[in-house]
């Protein structure tokens, strides 16, 4: 695909700097970026981005001067975003359903829907239309598909879920596995049955090997927007709100309620039966044992804030000092004694 700088930079919303008749043929970091190439740059990387080979940048609309031709936007990140996407190759998949796949009885399929090899679509099924299902995909009895979904190959939705609108399930992931629930009797562990399902609400990404458990009773409940990494784990009977990230290996116990705009940071996890307040965000291997409130940024095991969590950290490191000066003490003071 070739696009001149100035078709780019209406297409971004942005402002021209330089030559417009420039053709860009790809979209690159800077590290790659040809002679071809646009990429994008915020401080503190506008100059090594000058002195690339890029052909052309996206810029913030703060950065006044620049050597090279140049976009400025209000969010390079988000322009060069909207640039992948019109430059990336796209994947046609034909709609229909593959001679090998094994549809139950009643099955619902609305229009375009594709459903490629070997994928098994139990009984009283519905998808929506456009919605992409890749081979070896399976779901169970009565689970309910939106539209313009995309199940990668070898992704399970189990019975009676439901999976909302232009939501993406990456290789692996499974909704709907039963909850980890066991009353112990005797001695022995009985299972306890996990009669609820998953309700995945519009525009979620669930990434590869992820699992998001069935509730005990009800729904373990991921509102619309939310994104998830690979290899995360939700509990049953889990909530979580809208525009909420987790990542990889991040995982959440049972029952926990999480607002809005959340993050969880690489293998952070929670406690059970705990609340967690709006806009809070738990960095790398945090680890939280009790409610959180709103706007929150927790660090370290257990979880704190993280101003005291550095605190913390900083005082530990003065230990090993500390003790040697208490040995010294101990030493003068034993010395001390002797003479006296």
């Amino acid at each position: 695909m070739k696009k001149t700088l100035r078709e780019i930079a209406d297409l971004v919303n942005g402002v021209l700097l330089g030559d417009g008749d420039i053709e860009i043929t790809g979209v690159t970091n800077l590290e790659d970026a040809g002679t071809a190439d646009i990429s994008f740059a915020v401080p503190p990387h506008l100059e090594k981005a000058a002195r690339s080979s890029a052909a052309a940048v996206i810029i913030p609309m703060t950065a006044t001067e620049f050597s090279k031709p140049a976009i400025q936007v209000e969010n390079p990140r988000a322009a060069f975003t909207e640039l992948l996407k019109v430059y990336a190759p796209k994947v046609m998949i034909e709609p229909g359903v593959h001679p090998t796949a094994v549809l139950g009885k009643n099955v619902t399929l609305g229009e375009n829907v594709a459903i490629m090899a070997y994928a098994v679509i139990d009984d009283h099924v519905k998808i929506g239309n456009h919605t992409i299902l890749y081979p070896h995909t399976y779901i169970g009895k009565e689970a309910v598909l939106g539209s313009d979904c995309i199940l990668y190959p070898n992704v399970t939705v189990r019975e009676r879920c439901h999976i909302g609108s232009r939501s993406i399930l990456h290789s692996g992931a499974v909704v709907g596995s039963d909850g980890f629930g066991f009353v112990t009797v005797g001695g022995r562990h009985q299972k306890v049955p996990q009669i609820g399902n998953v309700i995945i609400e519009d525009d979620v990404e669930i990434g590869a090997n992820t699992t998001i458990d069935r509730a005990t009773t009800g729904s373990t409940v991921v509102k619309q927007g939310t994104k998830i990494d690979n290899l995360v784990h939700l509990a049953h009977n889990v909530v979580v709100g809208e525009n909420c990230f987790f990542v990889a290996q991040a995982g959440i116990a049972g029952s926990v309620k999480i607002g809005n705009n959340v993050t969880f940071a690489g293998q952070a996890g929670c406690a059970g039966h705990i609340t967690i307040g709006d806009n809070s965000v738990f960095a790398a291997k945090a680890g939280v044992i009790g409610n959180v409130p709103a706007g929150s940024f927790y660090s370290g095991f257990p979880a704190r804030p993280h101003k005291e969590w550095l605190r913390g950290e900083a005082s530990s490191n003065k230990v090993p000092d500390l003790l040697k000066k208490v040995k010294d003490l101990e030493k003068r003071l034993a010395a001390m004694e002797n003479k006296g």
